[in-house]
């Protein structure tokens, strides 16, 4: 299995042990979709998914992040993906998902599942449409669960 792709100066990666747990905390805490979220719970989704790292140059600097959820055989989703502003609109969300949805291990899956408020054009590239039936769909939704959480835990 492959466990790393190059392009140009950049990295994707699955190795856990390269990612910069401290910069993922520090998007997702301050993201639309994680804000508060507490460095352990974000190490701890890490640790329960397929993680890609996006680094940059000599240095390996984590300038971006994806993981997938998934059984590996019938379903995933796609989640907390990103890729630092200073580094947007080189292509590089497009070259993670293109990684991510060509990764050896995720090949066959009936269905793949992601939510996000403004990258509908990046992942419609790789096949990603609106819910069909959203009729059929059920969700668990505790927005502000980070924010309050961290303040219980205080």
């Amino acid at each position: 299995m492959a466990d790393a792709w190059t392009r140009g100066d950049y990295t994707i990666s699955c190795d856990p042990g390269r990612l910069d747990l401290d910069e993922i905390h520090s998007f997702l805490t301050s993201s639309y979709w994680a804000t508060g979220i507490s460095r352990d719970l974000v190490a701890r989704s890490i640790a329960g998914s397929l993680p890609f790292g996006l680094y940059h140059g000599p240095t390996g600097r984590l300038v971006g992040f994806a993981r997938v959820i998934s059984d590996r055989a019938t379903f995933a989703y796609l989640g907390d993906v990103f890729v630092l502003e200073s580094h947007r609109r080189l292509g590089l969300g497009h070259l993670l998902v293109e990684v991510i949805t060509g990764h050896p291990e995720l090949q066959g899956l009936r269905r793949w599942l992601l939510a996000t408020r403004d990258a509908h054009a990046i992942y419609a590239k790789f096949g990603f449409t609106p819910i069909e039936n959203p009729e059929r769909l059920m969700h668990r939704w505790r927005p502000n669960f980070y924010q309050q959480n961290s303040k219980s835990a205080q």
